[in-house]
């Protein structure tokens, strides 16, 4: 095999001061085994076009600077090796900034939302302290292990930007916002918890309107996995009584009674106890395309009619169930 490869790259291309569209560049070179694609970035601005703009720093991935995406996928250019990517893409490489509506220049973005977002849910300690303390406020082992990796967030927006909840929704927090969230709510030392708790549970902006499509622990660079920390959120308001009813909420219980009730998820159910009967009819394009795949059947969801099937070891389930529930919802 080869140590170098020549390819053609594309370059996404966009100055927000003097164009009306964006278009797409195209840049021959060689690609040697062990180049990042931030070495790929140094040499179009190099070797081919001083005007070329990306953000960049540290080259260690662990300021975050330098993210964007390659054939949509969300990279840290200091870390990525560009041949991984040519192999993965069948040498086709395609670079463009982190979110395409807030590109500035080339690569570069308008971070706003992000550093808005992120300073929502005070990512700092809160608390009141002596102006000349006598010593330092511990912590044992277990209390800063509870911290789990949210610490390892460097703040690139990677996760961020590929949140599509946050795509069609611009009030959505975001996975970044959630992680820093949580990182300091359950900090031994902060007495704002119950704060972000009641942030993070709001509709529209909280953790409820997370689609759980794991987009952003794929799109972490540090491997990160938010998703982890959303489902924290949402244990804790319950635990703290944050946590209120409304569609969200019941749609979580739905999952536990449907499988307490029969060993299998009921998805008719779980809709009807979300959203009562009312509510349900808006779902009927979908119930209906459900039907013809035979994922549900016209009686599911009719009172009185139960025909899913009970899983044989149901009794073991429960138990689990019994188990492992840590607060009542």
């Amino acid at each position: 095999m080869s140590d170098k490869r020549k390819v053609t790259l594309k370059a996404f291309r966009f100055n927000a001061e003097t164009d009306y569209l964006p278009y797409y560049k195209h840049y021959e070179m060689e690609v040697g085994k062990d180049e990042l694609v931030l070495d790929l970035l140094n040499r179009i601005k190099w070797e081919h076009d001083g005007s070329f703009s990306y953000r960049r720093s540290c080259r260690h991935g662990i300021c975050g600077a330098c993210a964007i995406k390659v054939n949509g996928k969300a990279v840290l250019a200091c870390k990525q090796n560009a041949m991984e990517l040519l192999d993965l893409f069948n040498n086709e490489l395609v670079f463009e900034p982190q979110s395409k509506k807030r590109a500035m220049k080339d690569m570069i973005i308008d971070k706003k939302d992000f550093w808005d977002k992120h300073a929502a849910v005070k990512p700092y300690v809160v608390a009141e302290v002596d102006a000349h303390p006598e010593h330092e406020t511990k912590q044992s082992i277990a209390e800063f292990n509870n911290f789990l990796d949210s610490d390892l967030c460097i703040q690139c927006g990677a996760c961020h930007y590929s949140c599509p909840a946050l795509e069609v929704n611009d009030q959505f927090f975001g996975p970044a916002a959630f992680v820093s969230a949580y990182r300091f709510t359950v900090d031994t030392r902060d007495t704002a918890g119950d704060e972000r708790l009641e942030l993070t549970f709001q509709g529209g902006q909280g953790v409820w309107d997370c689609v759980k499509c794991f987009e952003c622990a794929e799109a972490c660079p540090k491997e990160i996995n938010p998703i982890e920390k959303i489902t924290k959120l949402h244990n804790l308001q319950f635990e703290k009584g944050i946590a209120r009813s409304n569609v969200a909420t019941r749609h979580a219980e739905g999952f536990v009674r449907s499988i307490r009730k029969h060993g299998f998820l009921d998805e008719a159910d779980i809709v009807v106890y979300s959203e009562g009967y009312l509510g349900m009819y808006k779902h009927l394009k979908t119930a209906v395309k459900m039907m013809k795949a035979g994922k549900i059947h016209w009686q599911d969801g009719v009172p009185f009619i139960d025909n899913v099937p009970k899983s044989k070891n149901l009794d073991e389930i429960q138990k689990l169930i019994d188990i492992s529930m840590t607060n009542k919802l």
